[in-house]
């Protein structure tokens, strides 16, 4: 296939790569001119999907995500497959998802799961909204640059379970380092303690795969100064969006809520820009009681 890449970020570059590993060939645009070896490079967004059968986008937000379909859609071939794989607002995946219709392009919502490691070693999970024919003819492309994509539903529910995923994330994130933090203030060692709860009712994805203590459970960004695998102002953007979907769908989310309150702290007046999210740890050792 021929296949249009757009935003060729710490993301985007290394699921292109596999797809060429793979034999198709990807023609690459990126607004910062990243260059990607075996990609071929082009000026505008228009000119990568000319002639594609599929295009992929990898975009920071729904503004910039709505202002490249208006750029592209025009221009697609009927019939092409529109893959976007930003994590952005439920809205702008249904607007765009309506504007694909209007053009006679397939579309689906596809974020994903899994970091720049997943992208890179081809292991990411997609979480998936759109039609059934749709996801049918993307599948093969997600087999390529992932382990897993599951069918949500129609569109913009991959979106819906991106932002669900990552406010549970961010969540037990923070509930995890406020233990190590009151473990430490009780005396009782980081190492003991993981052992308990890593095989307790405890347990959790972000203590047992992604450890926020260093030199704790598997190698994760905490042993490497907080170098962001999934970066503090990554999980505050997906905080926000939760928190957007459960105003406008009058939800009660009151973790989520105070989530969103602790990085916003932590990423705006502390020094949690740059750093991974697990870095709330160190942030929290930091703070009082009543702060």
């Amino acid at each position: 296939m021929i296949i249009g890449f757009i935003g060729l970020g710490n993301m985007g570059a290394p699921m292109a790569t596999n797809l060429v590993k793979a034999g198709h060939k990807v023609i690459g645009f990126d607004v910062a001119l990243n260059t990607v070896p075996n990609i071929t490079m082009v000026k505008t967004a228009a000119m990568a999907v000319q002639n594609a059968d599929a295009i992929i986008t990898m975009l920071p937000n729904g503004t910039v995500l709505r202002s490249v379909a208006d750029q592209i859609l025009p221009v697609m071939k009927r019939g092409a497959l529109f893959i976007d794989c930003s994590t952005v607002d439920f809205e702008s995946a249904r607007e765009i998802a309506d504007q694909a219709n209007n053009f006679g392009i397939m579309f689906v919502d596809a974020p994903v799961s899994g970091g720049i490691n997943g992208a890179a070693t081809g292991t990411l999970t997609f979480m998936v909204g759109g039609s059934d024919e749709s996801f049918k003819f993307a599948s093969p492309l997600f087999d390529i640059m992932g382990q897993k994509a599951v069918h949500c539903g129609a569109s913009g529910t991959g979106q819906a379970a991106k932002i669900c995923n990552n406010m549970i994330l961010g969540v037990t994130m923070i509930a995890t380092c406020e233990a190590f933090s009151l473990a430490d203030k009780l005396g009782l060692d980081r190492q003991k303690m993981f052992d308990v709860v890593s095989t307790s009712s405890g347990y959790s994805w972000s203590m047992n795969a992604y450890c926020p203590a260093p030199n704790i459970g598997p190698k994760s960004p905490a042993d490497n100064d907080y170098t962001p695998g999934f970066s503090a102002e990554l999980m505050l953007k997906d905080l926000r969006l939760s928190q957007q979907a459960a105003h406008a769908n009058n939800a009660p989310t009151p973790l989520g809520k105070m989530a969103t309150k602790l990085y916003e702290q932590f990423v705006e007046t502390a020094d949690g820009m740059g750093k991974d999210f697990s870095a709330m740890l160190p942030h929290l050792k930091k703070m009082g009681r009543d702060n």
